[in-house]
């Protein structure tokens, strides 16, 4: 028992370094970088506040373990934006990581969690619809609250916004009605070009 505690106690000082990695937004108000590790609460905490507003039914224990290991690959990864990170050569790097990491836990344990990360990528069960849904909505609203930062800073066009963005439909279309608005009003303030 001694042994397996010190390999979650490695585990969990490993995953220390995701607050190192920083992402393309800046939190609202902040001048900063946002790092991945505040993302992953941002995510979670917004999952419990919206899960009512799903497609199907989901289980909000699973969602927010998805969103809180999905990122976990970006340690040794790094952080890419998501209008250019959707490349096979991107995700083999995350899930190395993402191995690596699972392999610091007691023997069996991670595999439930690499298991997660593929359901998450995959995106086809009801829960990792709406985990994915929900990873996209705070860098959204950084961007929409922060004058489009990121998306002139990374020179990120509306038809890349509307097309990585409209997904979030697939796990809740009430919230994608919502954001789909505030990104017209983006448009026409000239922050979304």
């Amino acid at each position: 028992m001694i042994q397996q505690i010190e390999q979650v106690l490695s585990f969990i000082m490993e995953i220390e370094k995701l607050k190192n990695v920083h992402r393309k937004t800046k939190p609202v108000g902040l001048t900063r970088y946002e790092n991945s590790a505040e993302h992953s609460w941002h995510v979670c905490l917004s999952a419990l506040m919206l899960q009512q507003y799903a497609n199907e039914p989901v289980n909000i224990d699973r969602v927010i373990k998805m969103l809180l290991i999905h990122d976990l690959g970006e340690i040794d990864a790094g952080d890419t934006i998501i209008y250019a990170s959707e490349t096979p050569e991107n995700k083999a790097l995350e899930l190395a990581g993402i191995r690596r990491m699972m392999a610091l836990l007691p023997e069996g344990q991670g595999e439930q969690y690499i298991e997660l990360w593929r359901e998450f990528e995959a995106g086809e069960s009801n829960d990792a619809k709406f985990a994915k849904a929900i990873d996209r909505v705070p860098p959204l609203l950084h961007n929409l609250h922060g004058e489009g930062h990121s998306w002139r800073d990374n020179k990120v066009t509306k038809e890349q916004v509307f097309k990585v963005n409209s997904r979030i439909a697939k796990g809740s279309e009430p919230l994608w009605q919502v954001l789909e608005e505030k990104l017209q009003g983006a448009i026409d303030d000239g922050l979304l070009k």
